[in-house]
């Protein structure tokens, strides 16, 4: 294997079945094997607070190598991880198919995935994790929820935080009145038989964070949709389990791949094409699912049937066009590309997608915002999220766009804290998150 390839990077399964991938000495091998590559690279030290860590560890140490580092010390490089696979896509030389085999994301997972066996992933992080059972209970109560996690509520949020380690001042999403898988079955948008696409068919995924939290964006998507012409089901059969693999849950990711290929299975085989809201789901579609459960061919067939929204109207736009009837939004548009996005290896779909929009300027930021899911809300990380976002809230405060969205619209709503930070108004900003809201906007939805 030549230095500086041009081979595609490439994962292999994960082994999570194998007792030896728990196996603490193993792991702590493979650990020191590739801290060791790390700290003579240093290409990610830019990237987020993990390599840092990393570095500034091995530098204090007696020695100034890896040689004199306890594997205790470890720890807050692994906590400082959002499984962003930044490093291992956008910089790290030493992936496979090269034959030092680094594969950083993944061996934090695996860490993550050993305490998860060993009991010490803490109980408030797994009663956070179960997203499905939390939005049902949030849109049931909606009213006193939202109240509760408003970061103004200074009875609730202290409470919040001495309990379950969220911080006080970490911008929490609001909980819908009802899921949108009940919505969408009230008043659906009909199907435009005169666009240029009419004879699509695709399976909408809600998504947790669409079905719970901001329904909007998946009403937009699926106005969108009709308007140009494509017959849309609205599906959610369980949560992708991104938040599960953040804290090495892999048994329970497995479980939500394996229900929701089957269930999704039916409408693949009827032709209907798969569409994600948000890339992290997207991501696990396509990428992670085939790496947990590679023998599973219903994952597999799920992965090449799966769009993310962007991605979608992009090849619809290119292959038959759009529907007529664009207007322009009337301001300019900063467009933050999510590191979920960007993992995807399917270039800026969504910069494309919104450059389809007439006298519209686009601004793009292609870095990373910092939240990390359910990372970056929690009170030993917030401060360092918000560090981590600082350049791209800069960013966005000095193009001065009218609309500010992001494929991931928890990143968005981080943005946005982060530009209040640097005492911006952001009052004039408009209230879509993601840029198919900007689409249905533009389309007068």
């Amino acid at each position: 294997m030549s230095e500086g390839g041009l081979e595609a990077p490439v994962r292999h399964p994960i082994p999570w079945r194998e007792d030896a991938f728990y196996d603490r000495a193993r792991l702590d091998a493979e650990t020191r094997r590739i801290f060791d590559i790390c700290h003579g690279c240093r290409r990610c030290f830019n990237l987020c607070d993990s390599f840092p860590r990393l570095f500034d560890l091995i530098d204090d140490a007696e020695s100034g190598e890896l040689d004199t580092v306890e594997s205790a010390a470890f720890q807050p490089v692994i906590d400082a991880c959002t499984l962003c696979d930044m490093c291992f896509l956008t910089k790290c030389p030493y992936v496979p198919p090269h034959d030092f085999d680094l594969d950083f994301p993944h061996l934090m997972l695996r860490h993550r995935a050993v305490e998860m066996k060993e009991g010490k992933t803490g109980t408030i992080i797994r009663q956070l994790s179960k997203t499905d059972r939390n939005g049902k209970l949030g849109c049931a109560l909606s009213p006193i929820a939202n109240w509760a996690t408003r970061t103004d509520n200074r009875l609730t949020r202290p409470v919040m935080e001495m309990t379950a380690g969220i911080h006080r001042d970490a911008a929490l999403p609001e909980y819908a009145a009802k899921p949108f898988t009940d919505m969408a079955k009230l008043n659906p948008p009909p199907v435009n038989r005169q666009a240029p696409a009419f004879g699509r068919k695709a399976v909408l995924y809600a998504t947790c964070f669409a079905n719970y939290n901001n329904t909007a964006i998946a009403e937009a998507a699926l106005k969108v949709l009709a308007l140009n012409g494509v017959e849309t089901e609205v599906v959610y059969p369980a949560c992708c389990g991104m938040p599960q693999l953040e804290h090495g849950d892999i048994a329970q990711v497995a479980k939500n791949a394996e229900k929701t290929a089957a269930e999704l299975k039916v409408w693949i085989e009827k032709g209907y094409d798969v569409i994600g809201l948000v890339p992290s789901c997207v991501l696990m579609f396509k990428f992670e699912w085939p790496l947990i459960v590679p023998e599973n061919e219903d994952v597999k067939r799920l992965g090449a049937a799966t769009f993310d929204i962007a991605e979608y109207v992009v090849h619809m736009a290119g292959k038959e066009g759009l529907a007529p009837g664009l207007k322009p939004l009337g301001g300019d548009v900063t467009v933050h590309i999510s590191c979920h996005s960007r993992a995807q290896n399917m270039g800026q779909k969504a910069t494309e997608l919104l450059k389809l929009l007439p006298d519209t300027n686009v601004s793009v930021i292609e870095r990373c915002s910092g939240h990390g899911g359910s990372w970056g809300i929690m009170k030993d990380n917030f401060e360092v999220a918000m560090k981590v976002g600082r350049p791209v809230a800069r960013q966005a405060v000095k193009n001065g766009s009218a609309f500010v969205v992001s494929e991931c619209p928890l990143a968005r709503e981080h943005m946005i804290q982060g530009m209040e930070c640097l005492d911006a108004d952001v009052s004039a900003i408009g209230h879509a998150r993601h840029p198919i809201q900007l689409l249905a906007l533009a389309y007068g939805q």
